[in-house]
């Protein structure tokens, strides 16, 4: 599959469907865009790098608040399986 990355031509190898290979292409080269300091000249590794990082800083932040969400689902659980014990005891023994 052939994609293009901020005018850049690559050729991939995937089983990805192309309409997702091409939604993430698309998604690197509007970061490249943003990255890019109005009228100053970056090359295209240092801006890839730049991009690279704020990536990996939006993948680390998702996965920190998907951890949060995942210990608060916890412990509601917990506390609505205790209620729910409390009141099967208090029931049977009411």
């Amino acid at each position: 599959m052939k994609v293009s990355i901020a005018g850049h031509k690559l050729s991939l190898r995937t089983d990805a469907k192309p309409r997702y290979i091409k939604e993430l292409a698309d998604y690197v080269t509007a970061k490249i865009e943003q990255a890019k300091a109005p009228g100053k000249i970056a090359t295209t590794q240092a801006l890839a790098l730049l991009v690279a990082l704020t990536i990996a800083d939006e993948l680390h932040q998702a996965r920190e608040e998907k951890e949060k969400l995942e210990r608060q689902v916890r412990e509601r659980t917990q506390r609505i399986l205790r209620y729910l014990e409390a009141e099967e005891h208090a029931s049977s023994t009411g």
